[in-house]
Formats: C-alpha cells, structure tokens, sequence
C-alpha cells in the first residue's frame, strides 16, 4: 500500500481554546475545506441569526497582531496571535472594539487610505482568553451577518481543520449523502496526456440511515484503466446549508486503495481544491464533487492513502467490488457498495495531430496568428493537456461596452489554473477609449464578463486564471452614484453618511470621499453597493460640504456633490 507524505496529524488542543463568539446557537453555514471554484473554504462560518454587533473574543491569550480594512475577501478582520503557537482569524466585522477602531480610524486619516493593513507587536494590543477584541458584522465578501473564523498554525500560516480537531463544535448527527457516482474510463497517450471518455453517471437512493445503492442492480461497466468520482453533499442540525466533507475513502475488494482527507492546508494549496474536485462536475452541481484519484500535479498532501493513484484497473469479464465511504467532520459516516464488471471492448484515444501538448512543469507559449500571445508559466496546470488556440465569436456586448477584437479560445473549457496567465490581445483601440479598454471573457451563458488588464503598444495584456474565450472591449460608462440622504439633511442624530454606488461592467475601483474638503475614511459593502462614513468626530451643527468620486476599474468616473447639517 502507498501512503503519501505530508498528512498531519491532529496537533491543536481544544482544551486552549474558547468559543471565538458570544451571543449565538453555535451553528454554522459554512464548514472547513469545502470546496469553491478558484479555492477551499478557510475556515468555519458561524451563523449570528441574521443579525450584527455580536461579541467577539479572545479565544485564548495572546495579542492582536494584524487589523485589516478591504472592500472584498474578509473585510474587516482582526488576527490574533496566540501564546500557544496557533494564529486566531476573524473576518467580516462590523467594528473593532473601540480603542483599536480609534487608532484604525487615526491610521487611515493619516494615510489617507480606506482599505489598510496594520501590524502590531506583542505589546500594542495585548489579549486575555475572553476578552472582547470587536463585533460581528456583514463586512466583505460576505452575503449575510456571520463570523468567518480561522485557526493557523503562526509559523507556517497552515490552517486547521477547528470541527473535526474539537476547537468549535456544531450539533451534528447526520451523516453525508451520497447524490451520485461517476466513472470515468481513461487512456493514456504517448508524452503524458491522459484522454478520458465522457463520464457514466449513476444515481444513489438511501436504504438505511447512513447506508446507500445504486439505482441500478446491475454491475457497473468499467474499463482496462479508469477511476471514480463520487458526488456527495453533508447536512448538520438545525440548518439548510449544505457542507464540505472531511474524508472520502474508497476500498476494491476490501483493499483500501485510495483516501481523501481534508485536515488542513497552505494558502499556496488553495486553488488545488480544483484538482481535488473533479472541476467541470463541481462547477454543475451544488454537492461536492470528490475525484477519487490525484492527478499528475496534485499535491500529495490532501491523499494518505493512494494506490496508483486512485486508478482502477479492471480485465475483461473480471467482476471486482467497490465500496466508497464519506465521513464528515463531525464523525459521521456513509457508504455505497457496488460491482463493476471489466467490458470486453478496449478505450483506444485517438492522438491529436494538430493539438499542442501542455505540460505541469513547463512554461507554454501559444498564440493565434500574432494577434493574441499567451503565456503560462510552470506549475500552472494540474494535468498535462492538450490544447487547439483558436478564435471565435465574441458575444454580444451591451451598451456602453464597445467590442474591438474577436475573441481566442486558448484552453480547453473548463480548465481550472493554478496560477494566471499572461494573455496578450492586439486590436485597434482609438485614442479615446485606449484608458478604458480591458480584456473580457465570454462566460459559459454567452454573455461578457470583466477580466482586467491595460492597453500598451497597441495591445490589451492581463493575468487571469480564466478558460473562458477572450477578447478586448472598452468600457466607456462611469458608476452610478446616489446619496442615502436628502441634500442638506439633518444628520445630526445620524451615525453615518451613506451613499449607493454600483458600475455596469468592470467594478468599483477606487473611491474618495471628503467633508468640507478634508479626506475621510469610507468602508465599502459590494454585496449591497454600500459606501459608508462612519462620523467619528461630534456634531459641530453646521453645514458641511460632501464631494464623492468614484472610479470603476478602466477609469471612468463619477461625482457627487452636496450638503449635509450636523
């Protein structure tokens, strides 16, 4: 049997820990490891009852290393750095406590920047176990009030796995359900490239509690090479969110041949989530669709148990029994067994002639007719595939979105990238819309969606991670921006200066707010289209003067001008 390197054990001691969060049930919306497109989840999402200002504490002793201030990913978020080795995380706040708001404040105005960073050493902001550190909130990246909440390892910033290593502890007796199971018959060419069939779908139905078949009696078909794909979802108590699983473990003939484990990972590893996944089911479906085999580039580390990788292999006639079991992190437990029987036909791919071989471990260059150039370095790939750059029909744009190139095609659709690439498009930009051009893509429904990227040297050059088809375009409309208040309100009993601003294609940028033509600080919530001042100086009751820019990401701009009393 083949164990791979780099599993860690449990490590952490939930006896050093408190519960990061006052106030709430204990349930969660979002567990540990689940897989996203583009990254694993990195923590737990503790559910706050659809409501802020919650209690946030210190889950043991230690000192507040690093504040941070961004529109999107955690937005407000606090970190922790504990006595005990490990680092504390907090994102999606709704304020710090109030001495550690007061410095951010001051910091900001100082710097005149409204997303920020600040580091701190053990003597700044020294914590007890249980003392308040901020509030919960809807900060961020965040589509309703919870508390995203993390546990890292300080030196190597690995995170844990906090529910199946006790530090957090969900009410949870129901074990995961398994939706489907895939097969994939696959064949291998010369130069590396594995050429796969379209995968054979076949739904399960629950027998017993934890226990499920095939809706077929029938052995499935397998052939000489081939592996699995096992879709599954988890459930816990008291909540209609849908989870990540912990492990999934396959055995043929009772011999254990293939395990995944989610026990923790490196940020570097987050994107692998799409090589863990088999990535065109996991973008289909609401489960988790869980590849039982690594492939070329995968990092070992998510697999302890890996017999040939997860293939199965399987002779003409042979009749070989397969038992799949998925575990979440709570210690709850389902399994499937079924036969498959070894078809008599062989799978024999057919080689490309015309296709360019790409491969993990080496940088790829690949164009269509000088007009479009890509590059992609070494380590982007997670398998070595074959590719035909070509060009293509662009989509249809909408108004105020000016198509100036047709669109390429560089990868195989639904390539997922570990790493970007480079994409350069040539095209005939006028003068006036060369600081408003960008690179787009054309998404899987036909229609176009923002990438980035600059005009130079009559080009448009991005990095994306992207296998849509790319093309240029120019956006020429500025955001929409609107106040929350009346020109010349009464915002004297008012905490805040509110306004809504939202952009029809490439995204709000940047954004300046002054009072009385002083800069001050502005949180953004993009989830609602929300810019925000909060006062942090008392009423003077006067008039004051408001001036708000804001700029999309090719540099179209808006203004707002008016009065406000307090």
């Amino acid at each position: 049997m083949a164990f791979a390197a780099g599993t860690q054990a449990q490590t952490l001691d939930p006896a050093d820990y408190i519960y990061p969060i006052r106030g709430v049930d204990g349930t969660c919306s979002a567990n540990f490891g689940e897989m996203r497109p583009g990254h694993f989840h990195a923590g737990v999402d503790i559910r706050t009852g659809g409501s802020e200002g919650k209690e946030l504490v210190a889950v043991a002793d230690g000192y507040v290393s690093r504040i941070a201030v961004t529109p999107g990913g955690y937005g407000r978020a606090i970190y922790l750095t504990l006595h005990n080795g490990t680092t504390a995380v907090y994102g999606h706040l709704q304020r710090f406590r109030d001495d550690i708001e007061e410095h951010l404040a001051a910091e900001r105005r100082a710097q005149r920047k409204n997303s920020i960073n600040l580091f701190f050493g053990p003597e700044a902001w020294p914590v007890k176990q249980g003392e308040v550190i901020g509030y919960s909130g809807n900060s961020g990246s965040s589509s309703g009030p919870h508390l995203h909440f993390e546990i890292r390892d300080t030196p190597t910033q690995r995170l844990y796995n906090t529910v199946h290593e006790g530090v957090i502890r969900p009410t949870d007796s129901l074990p995961p359900r398994i939706a489907k199971i895939h097969y994939i018959e696959i064949d291998s060419l010369p130069g590396g490239l594995c050429v796969q069939r379209k995968a054979e779908s076949y739904p399960a139905i629950r027998t017993a509690e934890g226990c499920y078949r095939l809706t077929r009696e029938e052995a499935v078909g397998a052939g000489r090479k081939g592996y699995f794909v096992a879709e599954i979802t988890d459930r816990r108590n008291g909540v209609n969110n849908t989870f990540g699983l912990w492990r999934v473990t396959a055995w043929i003939d009772d011999e254990r041949y293939f395990e995944y484990r989610m026990d923790g990972f490196t940020f570097d590893q987050s994107r692998c989530c799409d090589a863990v996944s088999c990535y065109p089911m996991q973008l289909a479906t609401r489960n988790e669709a869980i590849r039982l085999a690594c492939l070329e580039a995968a990092p070992d580390c998510f697999y302890p148990v890996m017999i040939e990788r997860g293939l199965v292999r399987t002779a003409p006639g042979e009749i070989r029994r397969i038992r799949i079991e998925a575990e979440d992190d709570s210690g709850n437990s389902s399994q499937i067994e079924f036969d498959i029987r070894g078809r008599d036909e062989e799978f024999h791919a057919e080689a490309d002639t015309l296709a360019r071989i790409l491969r993990p471990d080496r940088v790829a260059t690949l164009s269509v007719d000088r007009k479009m150039t890509a590059r992609i370095p070494a380590g982007a790939l997670h398998e070595t595939i074959a590719c035909r750059p070509e060009q293509v029909a662009a989509p249809k744009t909408d108004t105020g979105i000016v198509l100036l190139s047709p669109a390429y095609r560089i990868l195989p659709a639904a390539t997922p990238l570990r790493r970007t690439m480079d994409v350069s498009i040539r095209a005939e930009v006028p003068s006036n819309l060369r600081l408003h051009a960008t690179l787009a893509r054309r998404t899987p429904q036909g229609k176009a969606a923002y990438v980035g990227g600059k005009y130079g040297d009559g080009a448009v050059t991005a990095a994306t991670y992207t296998a849509d088809p790319l093309f240029v375009v120019a956006d020429t409309l500025p955001p929409s921006v609107s106040a929350r208040f009346k020109r010349g309100a009464d915002l004297t009993k008012s905490s805040s200066l509110s306004f809504r601003a939202t952009d029809n294609f490439s995204g709000i940028a940047s954004y300046t707010l002054r009072i009385d033509g002083e800069w001050v600080p502005c949180d953004r919530y993009p989830m609602t289209g929300r810019l925000v001042h909060v006062f942090d100086t008392p009423p003077t009751r006067t008039t004051h003067t408001v001036q708000l820019t804001v700029r999309d990401g090719t540099g179209n701009a808006a203004h707002w001008e008016g009065t406000f009393y307090r």
